[in-house]
C-alpha cells in the first residue's frame, strides 16, 4: 500500500495541552480492523489530533475477525468500524459486518470497508447486501479523505443516537402517560410523576410534587402539602410540612403560581398544573441546566400529559368524594327511621373497616366497605313505620315484608355504574344471608356470600345486639361474645370471627 498521499503535521504544543483539557470528555470509540500492523499505525498518527464535537477519537485494534467480533460486542457503543476486507479468509470482513448487523443487531455503528484488494469485493454489491456506509480502496485514503470520512460518519452516528433517543424518550412519555392516568388518587399520580420523570431522564434529580387546595388563593407556608419527593426532596414527604420547604423554592412556587404557568428558570424547572375543580399542582425539578435541549423538550411534552393526568384525578377525586358524602346521607336517612338505632350504621361502617383491614383486604377495598357499608338497610326506607318500629315481635307476614328491605336495598342501588353503589347494592342483598346457607333472601352459604357481606352481617349483628331496640333491651356485653362465638360456622364466617377476637379490643372502643 503506498503512503505517500498521507502527510503528518508537527506536534503542536498548544494542541496537545489542549487534548489535555478535552481528556475528560467522553472520546469517540474508533474500532481499527486489519491484519496489517502498518495500517493500525497510520491510521491511528493521521486521525490523533482529530476532534468532533470537542470529543476526542478513543482506538481499538483487532487484526482478524474473532478480534473484531470480541471487541464489538464488548463496546457496542463503538462509533466508526475501519474494516479491512480480506484477512485470514477472503470474506472474513463481510463476516464480521454480518455479525454486527445481524447477530448483534447494532444499526448504529458507521462501517468503512477498506481493501487493498477491490477485485474481491465488488462495491455496488458490498454495500447494498450487507448494510455497509462507506466503501475505500486503501490507496485512497489520505489523511484529507480520512479526515472527511470519519467527520461524516461520526456526524451521521451522532444524528442516529438523537433520532433513538427521541424515540425512547416518546416511548417513555407514551408509557409513562399510560401509567399515570391508571393511578386513582392524587398522591399516586405524584409519585408516578417523578418515577416516570427520572426514567425519562435517565437520572435522579432533586425533585417535588406538591398540591394547593385553592387556586385562587396564594401559596403560604400553611397551604403546601408535598404529595412526592426524589432526591433530597424526599425527606419532605414523610413530614408534608412546608414549613421545612426552603426558602428559594417557596419563591419559585409562588413565582409560578402567581403566572400560572410553567418556569425554566436557569438551574429548575417549576411545572404548573390548575385543575376545574380549583385545586392546582406543582412539579419542582433541580439540575435543569444539566439537560440538554432534547431532555428538555421531552420533559415540557411529558408536562402536557402530567397536567391532563392531574386534571382527570382531581375531577374524579371531586366526583368520589361528593358521591361518598350522598352515600352517607342515604345510610343516615334510612337509619333514622328506626328511633332506637340512630348512630347504627356509622359503627357499622367503623367495625366493618376493623374487620376487613384484619382480614386481609387491600386498602382499596376496606376503604370501599367503609363508605358502602352504611347503605346496607336502605331497604327499609320502603318498610312500613308500623312494621320498622314494632315494639314486640313481627308475625310472620309482617316479617316477611321486613325481608323485602334486602331486595329493596339491592334494586335501588344496583342501577348504578359506580363501584361504591354496586358494593352497597351486594351489602344490602346479602347481610341476612347465614354461612350455613339457612339465611335470607337467597339462602347463599359460604363463600358464595360476597366477603363485603359476610363481613357487614358479622358487625351489623353484634352492634344490634349491644344496643337497645324497640322489641328488647341490649344484650350483656358477655352474652354478645358468647352468642358470636356460638354462631362460628353458623350465622357467620368462622375466619372472620377468629379475626372478630383478635381485634375485640378496637371493636369495643367503637361500640
Amino acid at each position: 500500500m503506498s503512503h505517500d498521499a498521507i502527510i503528518f503535521a508537527d506536534e503542536d504544543p498548544l494542541q496537545a495541552d489542549g487534548a489535555h483539557r478535552l481528556a475528560y470528555k467522553k472520546p469517540w470509540k474508533v474500532l481499527i480492523v486489519d491484519d496489517e500492523e502498518e495500517v493500525h499505525t497510520i491510521t491511528t498518527l493521521v486521525l490523533r489530533k482529530f476532534r468532533y464535537d470537542d470529543r476526542p477519537l478513543h482506538f481499538l485494534h483487532a487484526y482478524n475477525g474473532d478480534e473484531a467480533k470480541r471487541l464489538i460486542s464488548e463496546n457496542p457503543d463503538t462509533a466508526v468500524i475501519l474494516l479491512d476486507v480480506v484477512m485470514e479468509k477472503d470474506d472474513t470482513g463481510l463476516e464480521v459486518v454480518k455479525f454486527v448487523r445481524t447477530d448483534l443487531r447494532n444499526a448504529f455503528v458507521r462501517i468503512i470497508l477498506r481493501t487493498g484488494q477491490p477485485g474481491q469485493a465488488p462495491e455496488e454489491k458490498i454495500i447494498v447486501d450487507y448494510d455497509i456506509n462507506d466503501y475505500k480502496e486503501k490507496t485512497e485514503l489520505s489523511s484529507e479523505k480520512l479526515f472527511t470520512v470519519m467527520l461524516s460518519s461520526l456526524r451521521t452516528y451522532r444524528h442516529l443516537l438523537t433520532i433513538d433517543a427521541n424515540r425512547e424518550g416518546l416511548k417513555n412519555i407514551i408509557h409513562a402517560s399510560a401509567s399515570l392516568f391508571e393511578a386513582r388518587s392524587v398522591k399516586l399520580l405524584a409519585s408516578g410523576v417523578l418515577t416516570q420523570l427520572v426514567a425519562i431522564l435517565g437520572m435522579s434529580p432533586d425533585a417535588m410534587v406538591c398540591q394547593v387546595g385553592d387556586i385562587s388563593q396564594h401559596i403560604t407556608l400553611e397551604n403546601v402539602e408535598v404529595l412526592a419527593g426524589s432526591g433530597c426532596y424526599d425527606k419532605l414527604v414523610q413530614s408534608a410540612v412546608a414549613r421545612e420547604l426552603p426558602i428559594h423554592l417557596l419563591k419559585d412556587l409562588k413565582q409560578a403560581w402567581q403566572k400560572k404557568s410553567c418556569l425554566c428558570l436557569d438551574d429548575r424547572f417549576v411545572g404548573f398544573f390548575p385543575s376545574e375543580s380549583g385545586a392546582g399542582v406543582l412539579l419542582y425539578c433541580e439540575g435543569w441546566n444539566k439537560l440538554d435541549d432534547l431532555s428538555k423538550s421531552l420533559v415540557e411534552v411529558y408536562c402536557t400529559n402530567v397536567h391532563a393526568a392531574f386534571e382527570n384525578v382531581l375531577l374524579n377525586q371531586e366526583i368520589e368524594d361528593t358521591q361518598k358524602e350522598i352515600i352517607y346521607t342515604l345510610g343516615e336517612i334510612a337509619d333514622a327511621r328506626s328511633r332506637e338505632t340512630g348512630t347504627h350504621v356509622k359503627r357499622v361502617s367503623s367495625i366493618s373497616r376493623v374487620l376487613a383491614k384484619n382480614f386481609g383486604l387491600t386498602a382499596a377495598e376496606v376503604e370501599m366497605l367503609r363508605l358502602a357499608a352504611p347503605m346496607h338497610d336502605i331497604g327499609k326506607v320502603a318498610i312500613p313505620d308500623g312494621i320498622l318500629n314494632h315494639p314486640g315481635k313481627l308475625s310472620d307476614e309482617d316479617f316477611a315484608i321486613m325481608q323485602h328491605h334486602t331486595k329493596i336495598g339491592s334494586v335501588m342501588l344496583s342501577s348504578s355504574p359506580r363501584a361504591i353503589m354496586k358494593a352497597a347494592a351486594i351489602i344490602a342483598l346479602q347481610h341476612h344471608e347465614k354461612y350455613d346457607g339457612t339465611g335470607y333472601p337467597e339462602g347463599l352459604a359460604g363463600e358464595n356470600i360476597h366477603v363485603f357481606a359476610r363481613i357487614v352481617a358479622l358487625a351489623d349483628v353484634y352492634d344490634a345486639l349491644n344496643n337497645d331496640r324497640v322489641y328488647r333491651k341490649a344484650f350483656e356485653s358477655r352474652e354478645v361474645l358468647a352468642y358470636i362465638k356460638e354462631q362460628r360456622g353458623i350465622h357467620f364466617d368462622p375466619a372472620l370471627v377468629d379475626v372478630f377476637f383478635d381485634n375485640l379490643e378496637d371493636i369495643q372502643n367503637i361500640q
